[in-house]
């Protein structure tokens, strides 16, 4: 009868010595001599698994694992270990909802299979379902005794993945921390991942001096760096993130995604990566791709106001304006900070106001923006409008009069009130508004060109008129309203060239500004000498 665990070892040396291919040749010829032995079937899947596991390799491996342990399973059908071993293969072929099957298979067969758990947790966070993945957790903590400091650890990054944390929530993850640090004398696996880790310490001064070269603008240097860093550490992922940040910065956006794609295989929860590749696809008009991340994101933190904003900003460069707004909202619900969210609060205002045309949503969204900043001139100006817009001339008015007492000197507030005042045929007191945004910006043209207009169409006082529309021109001499209304004007006085003169200005400038509908200052220019 065959010696396995002598077997096992003289495999294991072949493996470390000479390979993974003579490793293979070895347990097949043992596997002839004993075709029907799952624990040598179990070690060549096990071998496979190393070698797909082996950042210097090709990670081509996963499915040649499975195979053999499947072989295995064949011949101890109840083993809960092979259902294991299965699930962890195609956890690492990426396969997820497949692995949790197995995972799961492992667990009815032996309900207190902590290593089962750990794995279905790890499953479950890989997925974004993160209580899932808390639940899994607890029975692996349960069940591993003290051997449980990296289930500890994995509660740990879980519950800090919560953004809205009590304080008991806030406690429970220092309490997890710590009993990852008191309970890793007794965990073997734990202890590997800590001596890998520490072992890459010895590589921060190069990651210093290579960002030193960035700086310098010496970024090929700085890149063959990090890439001959990477042949030494493959499994450092801060070297991928740092690659991949480079990359972006020099605008070679594909190898930058190559980089961040490779640090978040080794780790599926790397934020840092998530963004980079965010950033990457945004770059290159790759909105789909963007879209896709940002879900991702968003499955991981699903409480991350940015997240939520950024990828509506995406959505809204798509044209998928209802799922523009749907994320806004969610933006604001979460609320980071007052000024921020006032600012997508006004960001959604304008999408309902001017995309959708429905005010009483747009209203509700400045509102909200005032609500949080009082102080930001822009939210009266758009929450006035909205109200101008609906009809409602005195809320209009009450909005911007509240404005005047923040900035009683704003010439655009003034010239607004004058607008309002002007709807309601209380000329006079536009006038006066439009004299005092005049008087505290005198290069601004609208309210020259306003008081123009009163002065032509309504007291019938054209060289009054003229005076203030050439005003206007003076502020601004591509202003085609100003053109259009100054030639109106000089036709009343008879200056049918001058004015001919005007009415072509308007519509060369219009082209460009498309202030006016075309049509009217053709049909003023064809209508002077007929």
């Amino acid at each position: 009868m065959m010696n396995i665990k002598k077997a096992k070892k003289t495999i294991e040396k072949i493996y470390k010595k000479q390979g993974l291919e003579k490793a293979v040749e070895k347990c097949q010829l043992l596997l002839t001599e004993s075709p029907n032995n799952a624990e040598l079937h179990t070690l060549m899947g096990d071998l496979y698994l190393e070698s797909h596991l082996d950042v210097r390799g090709s990670r081509k491996y996963a499915e040649e694992a499975i195979t053999e342990y499947q072989r295995a399973l064949e011949m101890n059908i109840d083993s809960p270990y092979l259902f294991f071993k299965i699930g962890v293969g195609l956890y690492h072929k990426n396969e997820l909802d497949k692995a949790l099957n197995y995972f799961h298979s492992a667990i009815e067969k032996d309900n207190k299979y902590a290593d089962a758990y750990y794995m279905a947790a790890q499953t479950q966070a890989k997925k974004g379902n993160f209580q899932h993945a808390i639940d899994n957790v607890k029975e692996a903590i349960k069940y591993y005794g003290i051997h449980s400091s990296k289930a500890h650890y994995l509660y740990h990054t879980l519950l800090k993945l919560t953004y809205l944390k009590s304080k008991n929530q806030k406690k429970q993850i220092k309490k997890e921390y710590l009993k990852s640090l008191l309970l890793l004398p007794f965990d073997k696996e734990a202890i590997k991942n800590v001596k890998k880790t520490l072992s890459y310490f010895k590589y921060a001064p190069k990651i210093v001096y290579a960002f030193s070269l960035v700086n310098q603008g010496k970024s090929d240097q700085a890149i063959l760096m990090f890439n001959e860093s990477i042949q030494e550490a493959p499994g450092f992922i801060p070297f991928y993130n740092a690659l991949g940040d480079i990359y972006f910065n020099t605008r070679r956006f594909e190898d930058s995604i190559e980089e961040y794609r490779t640090a978040i295989w080794f780790d599926s929860l790397n934020i840092s990566a998530y963004r980079g590749l965010c950033r990457c696809y945004e770059e290159m008009g790759d909105y789909e791709s963007a879209v896709d991340t940002y879900n991702t994101l968003i499955k991981i933190h699903p409480y991350d106001a940015e997240y939520h904003s950024n990828l509506a900003n995406i959505l809204f460069l798509k044209g998928d304006v209802d799922s523009a707004i749907s994320h806004y909202q969610h933006a604001i619900t979460l609320n980071p900070n007052n000024s921020w969210t006032s600012v997508i609060a006004q960001t959604l205002g304008y999408l309902y106001q001017e995309l959708q045309n429905n005010l009483d949503a747009a209203i509700s969204a400045y509102q909200c923006a005032y609500s949080l900043t009082p102080e930001d001139m822009d939210i009266y100006i758009n929450l006035g409008k909205a109200f101008y817009d609906k009809e409602d001339i005195d809320n209009a008015l009450t909005v911007y009069k509240r404005a005047l007492e923040l900035e009683p000197h704003s010439s655009e507030i003034h010239c607004n009130i004058g607008y309002l005042y002007w709807d309601k045929s209380e000329l006079e007191e536009a006038i006066k508004e439009y004299e005092l945004s005049i008087k505290y910006n005198p290069s601004y043209a609208i309210p020259y060109n306003n008081i123009g207009v009163i002065y032509l169409d309504d007291y019938a006082r054209v060289q009054k008129a003229i005076d203030y529309f050439q005003e206007a021109i003076n502020a601004n001499g591509n202003y085609a309203l100003a053109h259009y209304n100054l030639a109106r004007a000089l036709v009343f006085k008879g200056e049918k060239i001058e004015a001919a003169k005007h009415f072509q200005e308007a519509m060369d400038i219009n082209v460009l500004t498309n202030e006016m509908d075309p049509k009217d200052i053709e049909d003023k220019l064809k209508g002077l000498f007929e």
